[in-house]
């Protein structure tokens, strides 16, 4: 951020209008507001260039050096001083809170036009922490014409959260009445972002569910390997304590006791039993035995349809496989940084 020199603090108001080389005059010429150049140039490069340029052709016509002038025009008179004010403080602090909320839209007009981007970061937040239903229409059309890229997504947010309330503005209808290409603008981008947020709801979702299955896949390896509490491998006792991801094994176990004794033939829980030994297959690195049943079964049969090239429900499949293994990756890697950051504390 740039820091504007100050007026001397120990000076007069006599003395530092009699320092000052620069009379920056409002709408009509109804005020004048004393400046020094040296302020002026190095908070804005534009009122910088204004004042080079004028001492340029004073030079040129051999005209005595006096007092420059710079006129701020299309604000009101308390904006423009306002606007000398903050470029002298060179911040927003305590002390210009009641300049900021008083003249904070044609501040951010002056900051715009004359590049202090400090300020117009300022003047946005100013307005944007003020944004209402009524004023939002407005102000949206104001950061579009200011380039005010924060503010421009603080309206279109409020727009999308409180659109019912917009409607029933007076701006609203005016907008409707007068610019309804404007309208249909504001319109598309309400869809657009609506569907954004559908898009990662959905991602969100699916993801979800891998993670779900990477779950599982682990409580499956974990029963079939070392037993839970009511299900174990043959030939060896159940655990008499229930593990830390109690909910996902005790449905799988159910799960697996329903397949062992159901001899339905189109049954929804055996269904999804075979998917998930299924999907345990394609995950399973085991080179030597492994304890889950069907295991090299399966594994058989996916390598038999990869030599004769799977269609498309090879794809889907496969697809799926590649999301459960990127899941199972992001799992590991959170639960180690737990475990590391839970050893340090």
């Amino acid at each position: 951020m740039c820091e504007a020199p100050r007026l001397r603090c120990d000076a007069g108001a006599g003395e530092a209008v009699a320092a000052a080389d620069v009379d920056v005059v409002t709408t009509r010429g109804r005020r004048r507001i004393p400046a020094h150049s040296s302020v002026l140039a190095t908070a804005s490069p534009v009122l910088g260039c204004i004042l080079e340029r004028r001492l340029r052709k004073d030079r040129e016509s051999g005209k005595k050096a006096g007092r420059s002038v710079v006129r701020i025009r299309g604000v009101t008179d308390d904006a423009a001083a306002a606007f000398v004010r903050l470029l002298y403080a060179g911040r927003c602090g305590d002390g210009e809170e009641e300049d900021m909320e008083k003249h904070a839209v044609q501040v951010l007009v002056l900051a715009h036009a004359y590049q202090v981007p400090w300020l117009k970061r300022a003047c946005e937040g100013a307005i944007g922490a003020r944004l209402t239903a009524d004023s939002v229409v407005d102000v949206l059309q104001l950061a579009a014409l200011c380039d005010a890229p924060r503010l421009h997504l603080r309206c279109t947010r409020l727009l999308a959260k409180e659109f019912a309330a917009v409607e029933r503005t007076e701006a609203w209808r005016f907008l409707q009445e007068n610019d309804p290409w404007q309208e249909l603008q504001l319109l598309q981008r309400l869809h657009e972002a609506d569907m954004r947020r559908r898009k990662w709801r959905r991602k969100r979702a699916e993801q979800r569910v891998y993670v779900e299955l990477s779950e599982a896949m682990d409580c499956l390896d974990h029963i079939c390997t070392e037993g839970c509490t009511e299900v174990g491998p043959a030939g060896r006792a159940p655990a008499p304590s229930p593990c830390a991801r109690y909910a996902t094994c005790r449905g799988l176990q159910l799960l697996i006791r329903h397949f062992s004794q159901c001899h339905r033939k189109s049954c929804a829980r055996c269904q999804r039993m075979w998917q998930l030994l299924r999907l345990h297959s394609a995950l399973c690195d085991r080179p030597d035995r492994c304890n889950t049943p069907l295991c090299t079964r399966f594994k058989q049969k996916e390598q038999e349809k990869a030599a004769v090239k799977a269609g498309d429900d090879g794809d889907k499949w496969g697809l799926l496989v590649k999301k459960v293994k990127a899941a199972r990756v992001f799992s590991s890697l959170a639960n180690r940084k737990q475990m590391s950051s839970t050893s340090q504390c």
